[in-house]
Formats: structure tokens, sequence, C-alpha cells
């Protein structure tokens, strides 16, 4: 946008032929910047405006479209500097969105003309309109800083100071040090508050593709420590330092560097999380499922490694609070507490923690994505994005027509009338007697429950989850599952019922196999008011007899009701078949056992080299 008589036409004729045009139009036509010619490698489309050539509606229009907007005044002429506060900046804010505006770039001309400089004069405006990126002296005659003018006004559009900086307090805005601080705590890979040699060289390689000479190591932290008492710490830079060194680059105008970084670790232009970079691309075909793959677990490990600083296998309330630290809310209520496993003090264990993560992938893997996103997933295991963290399963048809799966994730649903014993059979599963599951609050209560068995020797994940019993309401994600479990009370005559209709409205002709539960079995049993009993009906029906059930016991519940479930998920069509042979069950659940000796033997070996 510009001003007349000042120049602006022969600046942009100028830059075009490279010599001073000895005539000049009244408006220069349209031209592109090709790409290559660029130090930015981007196109550059640069419009030119006559107040004698064109109307209003023009200029309004052409404001809208810029991305970028030269406002150019003559240095020998006071009029024209005037009219950049009194006409132009209004104008254009008047047509601009308050929340986008358009950066501008003061282009004081004909500086040839004069011995001194305006800046005297255009610094205070500068001070008073946050939307003026920079401004520049130049003389299309002599072509002085013409190229600048413009490799500037590709700058204000690609790296723009206004979100990252306040120059009137000299530093970094909020939302700024929000998402460098959110970097800096990803980048320091041990939790240790510093980023030491290793790490900022690892930081260096991703952001910028070259790692840092020892000596320029160095450099940088003797910058650090010259001005600031506590920038450098144990030879690593502090958060504080890093925070000083991007306020430096900013305040020498090396925006981009700070940029690359943001951008780097998937900031848009608002410093907001790119949609791109938070949920990228994934193929979700029909009855496949969602699993975190080996790499995603390693690195899952790792950042639970650099939380539990107490080494205890466990992440304390305090542990897990900084753990998500770099997410923009708390991801975990206290319903995890009651989903995973957890210590006698009620903190998540090891297992717990990567067991709600697998629940997480299986049931919305959208927001485990998110999650990822926001540890940096993608950036410290050089990654794509996060897809590369998640197997997607071959359709569970195939797996039947095989008669084999490679998937290690299971689903139960848990079905029966109100009362029957459901969520005690959940809790169980975490190792929760009746005693400790009295402790957990009604709002605390969870409708899932995942940890680990062992069938065969190989590890799997059984996911349990209690459906609510509205009859009528089932819907297909209630059912859809790898088997089921019928849950009755023997206390109470009127709980075998529900479970008898589900089964022949539901399951009966499914291929999902379902286990009947004895619920409360410590209990004295009495008569079902249904015309078959729970044994006769399983009989019929060709289903096991009633497993029996309790968690009112002393010590931690049997966990062997859960590993039969897991192998009847695993081997679904073998689970009818074998109904009658006992030993199918036998060595699933020997090699359980013995399975689960060793690989506690191993995780504590694991332990002690960590």
């Amino acid at each position: 946008v510009l001003i007349a008589k000042v120049g602006k036409t022969s600046l942009i004729m100028s830059l075009v032929s490279e010599e001073f045009p000895d005539e000049v139009p009244l408006r220069a036509e349209e031209i592109t910047i090709p790409a290559d010619v660029t130090p930015e490698r981007v196109p550059t489309h640069i419009v030119d405006y006559s107040e004698a050539e064109q109307s209003d509606e023009q200029l309004y229009q052409e404001i809208s479209k810029a991305n970028v907007i030269c406002i150019v005044y003559s240095v020998n002429n006071k009029k024209s500097i005037e009219k950049v506060t009194s006409h132009w900046i209004p104008l254009i804010n008047d047509r601009t969105d308050k929340d986008s505006r358009v950066p501008l770039i003061l282009v004081g001309n004909k500086s040839d003309l004069v011995e001194h400089s305006s800046m005297e004069t255009i610094l205070p405006i500068m001070n008073q309109y946050q939307d003026i990126e920079t401004c520049v002296e130049c003389s299309a005659k002599n072509l002085k800083n013409i190229s600048e003018l413009f490799y500037y006004a590709q700058k204000a559009v690609l790296h723009p100071t206004g979100p990252l900086y306040c120059p009137e307090e000299k530093e970094l805005k909020p939302s700024c040090i929000k998402s460098l601080t959110r970097i800096f705590k990803v980048s320091d890979l041990d939790n240790d508050g510093i980023l030491n040699d290793n790490e900022l060289n690892f930081f260096q390689r991703t952001c910028f593709n070259t790692p840092l000479a020892p000596q320029a190591l160095e450099d940088v932290k003797n910058v650090v420590r010259r001005n600031m008492t506590d920038g450098v710490k144990d030879n690593g830079l502090s958060l504080k330092g890093f925070l000083f060194l991007h306020t430096l680059f900013i305040q020498r105008g090396r925006h981009e560097t700070t940029w690359t970084v943001l951008r780097r670790f998937g900031y848009d232009d608002d410093l907001e999380l790119t949609q791109e970079y938070l949920f990228p691309m994934i193929k979700m075909p029909p009855d496949c499922t969602t699993e975190l793959n080996h790499n995603a677990y390693l690195f899952l490990q790792s950042v639970f490694d650099k939380h539990d600083k107490d080494r205890d296998c466990a992440l304390s309330p305090e542990e897990v609070k900084d753990l998500f630290k770099v997410f923009p809310y708390m991801p975990w209520g206290p319903d995890v507490n009651h989903t995973v496993c957890t210590n006698e003090k009620g903190w998540i264990t090891y297992q717990g923690y990567l067991s709600q993560w697998t629940l997480t992938t299986y049931l919305d893997v959208q927001r485990s994505l998110e999650y990822l996103g926001y540890l940096g997933y993608s950036i410290i295991c050089e990654q794509e994005s996060q897809a590369a963290a998640i197997t997607v399963t071959r359709n569970k048809r195939i797996d039947l027509q095989k008669k084999q799966t490679q998937r290690s994730v299971f689903r139960c649903n848990v079905l029966g009338a109100r009362g029957s014993g459901k969520s005690g059979f959940l809790q169980a599963f975490l190792g929760k007697n009746l005693q400790g599951q009295r402790r957990i609050r009604e709002d605390h209560k969870s409708f899932y429950a995942i940890s680990t068995t062992y069938v065969y020797g190989q590890e799997k994940y059984l996911l349990l989850h209690e459906v609510m019993p509205d009859f009528d309401f089932l819907s297909e994600a209630d059912l859809a599952c790898d088997v089921v479990c019928l849950v009755y009370d023997i206390n109470n005559p009127r709980s075998f019922e529900y479970c008898a209709k589900v089964y022949k409205q539901y399951f009966i002709d499914s291929k999902t196999p379902c286990v009947v539960i004895a619920a409360k079995s410590d209990l004295h049993e009495v008569r079902q008011h249904y015309s078959l009993s729970p044994h006769e009906f399983c009989r019929k029906h060709k289903l096991h007899p009633p497993q029996p059930f309790t968690c009112s016991t002393t010590e931690a519940p049997n966990k062997d009701i859960y590993t039969r479930l897991t192998t009847m998920a695993m081997y679904p069509h073998m689970a009818q078949a074998d109904l009658k042979n006992s030993t199918f069950w036998l060595r699933a659940s020997v090699g359980a056992t013995v399975f689960a000796v060793l690989g506690f033997a191993m995780y504590r070996a694991l332990l002690k080299q960590r």
C-alpha cells in the first residue's frame, strides 16, 4: 500500500530491472518473484497501488488479500511521514481482523536526497504500533537496500516478531515462553533441568540438521554466562539460559532461528500445535484394532524412567504432574488409578502406566496420537509423525479364518444385572479385594480395567469393559469384543435371568466365546428364578459350567479366570471345542504362572540395570 509521489513504483521497478527507471508509470504491473531467487525459497507476489488509477474498493480488496504491507514514505517529505499515522495505519487496521493483523513495514525512500536519517521521527511510531515489523531506509535511485526491503517483507510473513516478543518490555511474550518451555522439557531427556552437551547437540541436529562443534557449544554457553548468573548450571543450559538465548536471537533480528525451532516442534504462527502435527492421518479399516508397537513402548518406557525420580517403579502424584507438564491439560483423572495396577500407596506402577497407554490407543487412537505429540514422540524418535508408533491389526475375520492372531490386546465385555458383582470382577483383575474396593470413591470409579496376562508364555493385555445393564440399549460397541463375561450373583435369585436373556438375544449365534461367572461364591447359593438352573443353561448352550468367583478374600483375588478369558479371546475356535478338555486350560495357566514368575525376575533385573 502506498503513498503517492514517494517513489513506491520506482522501488518495484528498480528491484525487477536492477536499475532506476527513466520513465515511471502511475502503477507497476503485478509481478511474482519466483521461489528459487529468494533467500527464503518462497514465491513473492508484489502488488502496487495507485490512487490515480484505482478505486478505494480495489484498495480494500488488495489489503484483505495481503500477507504483508509496505507503507512507503519519502524521507525528505514530512507530510508523507505524517500520513503514515494519520491515514494509512488506521485505514489498514479498519480493514483487517484485530486478531490476525497484517505485518507492516515502513519504507523510507529517497535516502539519496538527504544527509540525515528519518529514524528519529519513525522510532516513536514503531513503538506506538505493534503491527509495524521493521523500518528500512532505501533509495530507488542508487538501488540502496532495495532487495533488503523485500527480504524483510518476506521475513515479516514467515518469521513475524508479533507472536514472540514484546518490544516495549524487551522480553518474550507469555505464549512464546510457554511453547519454548515445553520444547526445553521435551529436549531434556534425563529430566535434570539442564540441557547437557549431548542433549544440546541432539536438539541442534533435530532443528537445524547439523551438530554444533565443541567450540561453538562453549561459545553459546559463554554468551549466556556473561549475561546472567544462573543460565548455565553444571556446564549445561538451564531453562533460563535457553529462554535468554531466544530473546537474544530475536533482539538481533534472527527471528527465523526461534521460528525454525517452534515449527520443528509442531507450532503454527499463533504458537498453537498444528492439527497436522497432533493428528497425523492413520488408515483404520473396519474390524481392525490399534496397538502401540515395540518402538512406542520403548519411548514410553524412557518417558517413565525420566520421571520416576525415586526409582520405585511407580509414579507419585508429583511425578505424574511433572510428566504431564508438556500437555496443555491434565489427561489422566483419578479414575485411571482404578483402571490399571497401582502399588500399595495407590500410585500407578510401571506396568499400570503402560497399560493405560495401551487402553487409550485401543479405545481412542486419535487421543493417543495427540498425547504422543505433546511428549514429542516423532522428534525424539526421529519419525515422520506419531503414526509411526501405531500398529493397525488385520481384520478379525482373517484371524478367525487363519485360526491365529498377531494381536496383543483383547477386549472382554462384562455384562450382568445391577449389583451382580461386575465392578468387583474388574477391580479383582487389578489385585484389589473387596476391602480395597470399598475405599474407592463413587466419582473415581472406572468402567474399564486393563492389565497383562500370560498365555502359553506370551504377554498379552486383557481389557475388561463393564457394560451398563440397560438391556434394550446395548449398542454395536457394547457387543463388539473378543470374549464375553456374563456375571450373576449366586446369592440373588433374580440375577441369572438377565444373563440368560442377554445371551439368547445377542450372543447365541455369534462367534464370540462366552463365559458365565458365578460371582460372590463365598456367599450362600440360592435357587435362581429361571426355567433352567445356570448349570443346565450352560450345558444346553454348550458353554463352560459357571465359573465360581469371589473377591472377598484376605489376599489379592485369584487371577486364573483372567488367563482363561485371554486364552479364549486368542483362540476363539478352540474355546468352544475344548470346553470339556480341561488340559487346554491347564496348559494355558501353567504357562502363565511360569512366565509371570520369570517375567517378574526379568523386570527386576532390568531395574537393577537402570
